[in-house]
C-alpha cells in the first residue's frame, strides 16, 4: 500500500490522464486487498477522493456507488478479468479502465441531464431537497436535510416534505421537533 500510494502521487509528472491513473490506482487497490471486509467500500470512498483530488467532481453531485451497484454484474466480472496475473504483473488492466471509465462518463451523462432539466433555476432547490432525500440512508430529521441543504431554506425544506408526505413518498415519524422522515419502501 506504501508504494502504490508514493507511486500514485508521484505520477503527476505523467502525460497519462489523471481520471485513467485513479482507475489504476483503485484497480491495485482491490488486488492487493488489504482489508479482511470492506475492500469494495473502501475501494469507492477512495474513488471519490481520488476523482475530488483530480479536480473530477462529479462525485459531488452524482452517486458513483449507485451507479455501480446499477452494473454489480459488470463491476465484478470486469475486476475478476482484470485482476487475473496481477500478482505475476501479467494482468490486462483495460477492462477495469473501460469500466471505470464507463462509470465516470454515466455519472457526467446523468449530471448534464440534471443540470440541462434546471436550466433556468426554477425547481433547483426543489431537486436539491430530493436528491439529498434520495441519498438518505435510514431516518432523517430536518436539520439533517438542511445540513446536506445548505443553501435552502428550512421553508422550502418543509413545503418539499409537506409535498413528498402528500404524494406517498415520505412519510412522518413523530411530530414536532423530534419529528423524523422516513422514505416509503425503507426499512
Amino acid at each position: 500500500m506504501d508504494r502504490l500510494h508514493r507511486e500514485f502521487f508521484a505520477s503527476g509528472d505523467t502525460e497519462i490522464d489523471p481520471v485513467i491513473l485513479v482507475a489504476l490506482y483503485v484497480l491495485d487497490f482491490l488486488c492487493i486487498h488489504p482489508f479482511s471486509d470492506g475492500n469494495g467500500r473502501m475501494a469507492r470512498l477512495l474513488t471519490v477522493l481520488l476523482l475530488y483530488k483530480e479536480e473530477y467532481e462529479v462525485a459531488r453531485y452524482i452517486s458513483l456507488e449507485r451507479l455501480i451497484e446499477q452494473t454489480r454484474e459488470g463491476y465484478y466480472d470486469t475486476l475478476y478479468r482484470a485482476s487475473q496475473g496481477w500478482h505475476q504483473s501479467a494482468h490486462d488492466p483495460m477492462p477495469w479502465v473501460n469500466y471505470f471509465l464507463g462509470v465516470v462518463y454515466a455519472a457526467y451523462g446523468e449530471f448534464a441531464r440534471d443540470v440541462g432539466e434546471l436550466r433556468d433555476g426554477r425547481g433547483m432547490k426543489t431537486h436539491l431537497v430530493l436528491q439529498a432525500i434520495e441519498h438518505t440512508i435510514g431516518d432523517f430529521s430536518i436539520s439533517e436535510l438542511h445540513q446536506r441543504c445548505p443553501s435552502v431554506g428550512l421553508d422550502m425544506l418543509r413545503h418539499v416534505l409537506r409535498s413528498e408526505r402528500d404524494a406517498g413518498r415520505v412519510r412522518a415519524i413523530g411530530r414536532g421537533r423530534g419529528a423524523r422522515w422516513r422514505r416509503i419502501g425503507d426499512a
